[in-house]
């Protein structure tokens, strides 16, 4: 089986995206520094904006398009179905650090937040989206179901 991209036929602005990610990141890494529960639950809530609501409300495509826009940087358009499958397990990862640090769990919150950060520095730095990588595996190992 050829590893494929999940294709869902509807396009994002990988440029959007880059930025969105950027913004993620520095929002974990000021809660990591602050211990600032909230900004966990802020970031959930766009993540739940942006997969289930109108992406148009959240403030980190909002923060991002206005970005993009304010330094002209190019349109790269991609498809859509490997960017939220990561935005998926992005708010999957909140999840975590949100339990771990209501539980106290510090290995988990620590170890969970350098994952997370890892993933989005990935796609920020090289494009290179983990939801994709993460599809192609879950769909080999449906496959022989």
């Amino acid at each position: 089986m050829a590893q494929a991209c999940p294709l869902v036929f509807r396009q994002v602005d990988a440029t959007v995206v880059r930025i969105g990610s950027s913004s993620v990141m520095f929002i974990v890494v000021l809660f990591l520094i602050s211990m600032q529960v909230g900004l966990l639950y802020l970031l959930s809530v766009d993540f739940l904006i942006r997969l289930y609501g109108k992406k148009s409300y959240s403030p980190v495509y909002l923060f991002s398009v206005g970005i993009k826009s304010l330094l002209r940087l190019e349109t790269k358009m991609e498809d859509a179905g490997a960017k939220r499958l990561a935005a998926q397990l992005g708010l999957f990862f909140l999840l975590v650090l949100i339990a771990a640090y209501h539980l106290h769990l510090d290995i988990l919150l620590y170890t969970a937040a350098v994952v997370f950060l890892s993933c989005a520095s990935m796609e920020l730095l090289f494009g290179y989206c983990v939801g994709c990588k993460v599809y192609f595996v879950i769909k080999k190992i449906t496959s022989g179901f």
